[in-house]
């Protein structure tokens, strides 16, 4: 994991406004919220089974996550790498993945070592930027 300096972090906004913006820069809401936090994800680079993510967390300052005029407060973006299998499984679980029981595999690697840090470490920056541009020119943004 490697975490990034952004003027993002302890911002402030409506989700459900901010929501649709990063939306169209390609984000997602992470599959691991709750009614008081979430992320939203960004693949940056996805080879060989090895995926490299932007994730940017927030809290939930006022409201609830599934409403859209919940308000957030961002956390620390950082950049993780996910490390999945490539192929079928050999074990119990496969019966599950082949009847369509078990639709995703479970990653080899949640946390996987980061080769060439500065370049994720730029691209993550570049690409909270890039949110950043999308919110101020929607003047989307609080300062806390």
């Amino acid at each position: 994991m490697l975490k990034l300096q952004t003027e993002l972090e302890e911002k402030i906004a409506s989700f459900g406004i901010v929501n649709d913006c990063i939306r169209e820069l390609g984000y997602q809401l992470g599959g691991n919220w709750d009614y008081h936090k979430g992320c939203f994800d960004h693949i940056l680079c996805n080879e060989g089974g090895e995926t490299i993510y932007i994730r940017i967390p927030f809290l939930v300052m006022e409201g609830e996550l599934d409403h859209y005029e919940a308000t957030i407060k961002f956390g620390t973006p950082y950049v993780i790498k996910h490390v999945v299998h490539i192929g079928l499984d050999r074990d119990e679980s496969s019966l599950l993945d082949a009847t369509g029981f078990s639709q995703f595999q479970k990653p080899i690697d949640t946390d996987g070592k980061i080769i060439d840090k500065s370049r994720w470490i730029h691209a993550g920056e570049v690409a909270v930027e890039n949110l950043l541009k999308c919110m101020h020119a929607q003047n989307l943004l609080q300062t806390s």
